[in-house]
C-alpha cells in the first residue's frame, strides 16, 4: 500500500539557483520536505530515491526538458502531479504539458503564494487518489474479491498496477509462468473494476480443440455445423458488460487470431454459421505463459493482434523471484485447508520450512498449495513433518546402487518410479538441448531442426529447463 502524502516530499526541478532557493524557502516556510534537482537526469534520480508527492518542474532545463521529467514522472507513478513552470512567452507549452498529463502551469515570474495554492491543490488530488485507492480495495473485498497474499515488493508493483488498469476499460495483459496465479490476478482486476458488478467469463485457449474454440468463443447459429441443433451463445456474448478472460492466449491457432483481433477492436463479431453482426461491451483480460514477442518474430502469431493485446502488460513474478513470501502462502494455505477440511490447526516443523523454502517451486504457488492441501490430509498429529511434504522429487541424495562404478551412481532413483522417470527423462532433454543448441551456435531455429521438433515445442522446453538462446 503506498504511504500518505504528508511524509512524501515535494522534488524541484529548475536550474536557476536563485529561483530554486527562492521556492525551496516558500515551500518549506509551509512545512513541506523539498528535494531539488538542476536538470531531467537529476530528477528522474530524485525520483527513485524520494518517491515525491507533487513534481514541480521548469520546462526550460539545461539537460533534457520539463516535458522529459514529466513522462519520467507519470511513467514511475501515474498519479503524481506535475505542475510545469514557464516563461510568459511559451505559455503554448505549458498547454502542451498539460495535454500530456501535467496538472497545471504557472507562468514566470512566479508569485510564491500563487505556488502555494497550487502545490496545495496537488497535495489535495493525491490524497483523494490514494483514498479512493484505499476504497475501492475495500469495496472489492466486501464483494469477495480474490486475495493476493504476499507481502514481496514484486508483488506490491503488480498490485499497484492491477488498480491502475482497473479504472480503465484498456486490455491487459498478464504475463508469468504455470501457476502464478494468473486467472486470480484477472478476477482481482474485475472485481476492482466498474464491471464488477457484471460478469466475469474464463475461457482457456490452449484446453479447448481447434475446431471447437471458435464456436466456444463467438458461439453459433442452430444447423451450423452437424449437431449444432440449437443456437449457442460465445463467451463473448456472456461477458457483455462484463470481462472476459482469455487465458493461455498464446496458444490460439493463427486462423482465428484475426478473427480475435476484429472482435477486440470493433467489439463486434457474428456467431458461427451467422451474418447478423452482433455489438458486444466487453473488457478483455489476456493471460499467458509463453513468450509472444519470440512467437511474433517467428512469425507464429500475428503481429498486431499482440500489440493489440499487450496495451497494458503486467508481468507476474514466479515464487523464486520472491522467496519471503513462501512462508506467508505457507500459513494461508495451512489455515485454510484444515478449516476447508475441519481439522484441528497445524503447525510447520523448522525442519519442514526448512525444505520449502530449499525447494525451486517450478509450478509455482499451484504447486504450493498442491503440496499444503496434501500435506494437511496426511498430517495424523499437529505437525507437518518433512516427510508429509513429499518433495523428495526436488533432488534427495542419490541412491547407491551394488554397480556403483557405473553411470547408475549418478542418478537419483529415490522416490516413486514416476519421480525416478521424470527426473531421468528432463535430465537427458536438458543436456541434448543445451548440446545441441551448442553445436549450432545458440540458433534455436538451426537446433529445432536438428532435434526434429518444431520451434515452438523447443521455445517451450528450454523454457522448462531454464535455457537461454537466440530467439
Amino acid at each position: 500500500m503506498r504511504r500518505g502524502t504528508a511524509d512524501l516530499p515535494i522534488l524541484l526541478v529548475e536550474d536557476k539557483d536563485s529561483l530554486r532557493t527562492m521556492l525551496r524557502h516558500a515551500l518549506e516556510a509551509q512545512g513541506h520536505t523539498v528535494v531539488e534537482a538542476r536538470d531531467q537526469p537529476e530528477a528522474e534520480a530524485a525520483l527513485q530515491a524520494s518517491r515525491p508527492a507533487v513534481v514541480l518542474s521548469d520546462l526550460r532545463l539545461p539537460e533534457g526538458d520539463g516535458f522529459g521529467v514529466l513522462r519520467a514522472s507519470k511513467e514511475f507513478d501515474a498519479d503524481i502531479p506535475v505542475i510545469v513552470m514557464t516563461a510568459f512567452g511559451s505559455i503554448q507549452d505549458a498547454v502542451a504539458a498539460m495535454k500530456e498529463g501535467a496538472l497545471d502551469f504557472l507562468a514566470k515570474p512566479v508569485d510564491p503564494d500563487h505556488l502555494l495554492l497550487m502545490v496545495e491543490r496537488a497535495l489535495a488530488q493525491r490524497r483523494l487518489s490514494t483514498e479512493n485507492l484505499l476504497l475501492k480495495e475495500e469495496l472489492a473485498q466486501r464483494r469477495g474479491a480474490p486475495q493476493i497474499v504476499g507481502d514481496d515488493p514484486k508483488l506490491k508493483q503488480v498490485s499497484v498496477a492491477l488498480h491502475r488498469a482497473a479504472a480503465t476499460d484498456t486490455t491487459v495483459l498478464l504475463e508469468g509462468e504455470s501457476g502464478t496465479g494468473k486467472e486470480l490476478f484477472a478476477r482481482t482486476l474485475h472485481a476492482l473494476s466498474p464491471r464488477a458488478d457484471g460478469p466475469f467469463v474464463a475461457i482457456n485457449c490452449a484446453a479447448i480443440p481447434e475446431t471447437l474454440l471458435e464456436t466456444e468463443l463467438f458461439g453459433h447459429e442452430k444447423g451450423a455445423f452437424t449437431g449444432a441443433a440449437n443456437r449457442k451463445p460465445g463467451k463473448f456474448e456472456l461477458a457483455h458488460r462484463g470481462t472476459l478472460f482469455l487465458d493461455e492466449i498464446g496458444d490460439l491457432p493463427i486462423a482465428l487470431q484475426a478473427k480475435i483481433l476484429r472482435a477486440l477492436e470493433e467489439k463486434r463479431f457474428e456467431r458461427v454459421g451467422g451474418t447478423v453482426p452482433i455489438q458486444v461491451d466487453v473488457r478483455v483480460v489476456a493471460a499467458t505463459n509463453r513468450n509472444l514477442k519470440a512467437a511474433v518474430a517467428a512469425r507464429q502469431y500475428r503481429e498486431d493482434l499482440y500489440f493489440r493485446l499487450s496495451v497494458f502488460p503486467i508481468t507476474i513474478p514466479p515464487l523464486r523471484d520472491r522467496p519471503h513470501d513462501i512462508s506467508t502462502l505457507t500459513r494461508y494455505f495451512i489455515e485454510r485447508f484444515c478449516r476447508d477440511l475441519n481439522k484441528k490447526p497445524l503447525v510447520l516443523s523448522p525442519a519442514a520450512e526448512q525444505e520449502l523454502q530449499q525447494y525451486a517451486w517450478p509450478g509455482n504457488v499451484r504447486e504450493l498449495q498442491n503440496c499444503i492441501e496434501r500435506s494437511v490430509i496426511l498430517t495424523e498429529g499437529d505437525t507437518i513433518l518433512p516427510r508429509h511434504l513429499n518433495l523428495s522429487f526436488r533432488g534427495a541424495v542419490p541412491v547407491q546402487e551394488t554397480d556403483d562404478a557405473g553411470p547408475w551412481s549418478q542418478i537419483d532413483l529415490s522416490g516413486t518410479l514416476g519421480d525416478a522417470t521424470r527426473r531421468v527423462v528432463a535430465q537427458v532433454e536438458r543436456r541434448k538441448i543445451e548440446r545441441t543448441l551448442k553445436d549450432a551456435n545458440g540458433d534455436v531455429g538451426r537446433t529445432a531442426e536438428q532435434l526434429q521438433i518444431s520451434y515452438k515445442a523447443l521455445l517451450s522446453k528450454m523454457k522448462e529447463h531454464g535455457i537461454v538462446g537466440q530467439v
